[in-house]
């Protein structure tokens, strides 16, 4: 079976919930930001020496595809919504994190490769959620969702100023 379906040959693709709509559709726009943003992330997974946090992102990236799967569902139930869990726990990664910084006005990206490469993460996930505000105002977007997408760049910030920190 090959990868090509000449499906999408007309500039349409399929949501999760069967619809037909253009590429350029905002929820696409959502979900394939989100998509970019999973890329990223893989990336810089390679990159960190801790196994603490390499896991951290592993568990976002699977949370990822439920976000994705949750915005390319237009009618019908996602089977897997973020939920209020999922949340608290990027909230209390971030908590984690920021509790051993002492910031102090701007930060510059790029104080080392492995915080340059988190601060793309972050700068990626601020798109998507801009994208999902902007999918919200047409269309009804579960607020968890829309949380959890704020949250991940508060903590690609955390981490990546506490990879600074190491060096």
């Amino acid at each position: 079976m090959s990868i090509i379906t000449k499906s999408g040959d007309s500039g349409k693709t399929s949501l999760y919930s069967g619809e037909r709509v253009y590429k350029d559709d905002l929820r696409v726009e959502a979900y394939g930001t989100l998509d970019e943003l999973n890329a990223w992330i893989g990336e810089c997974r390679n990159y960190l020496s801790d196994q603490r946090q390499k896991e951290n992102l592993l568990e976002i990236q699977k949370t990822l595809f439920r976000c994705m799967g949750q915005l390319a569902t237009k009618n019908g139930t996602f089977p897997d919504p973020i939920t209020n869990k999922d949340v608290d726990n990027i909230t209390e990664l971030v908590y984690s994190l920021e509790k051993n910084l002492h910031l102090k006005g701007f930060v510059l990206p790029g104080g080392n490769s492995v915080s340059a490469k988190l601060d793309i993460c972050r700068t990626v996930a601020r798109r998507a959620e801009r994208k999902i505000i902007a999918l919200s105002r047409k269309e009804k977007i579960a607020p968890e969702l829309i949380i959890y997408v704020n949250r991940l760049s508060d903590f690609f910030f955390v981490l990546a100023r506490t990879e600074e920190n190491k060096t």
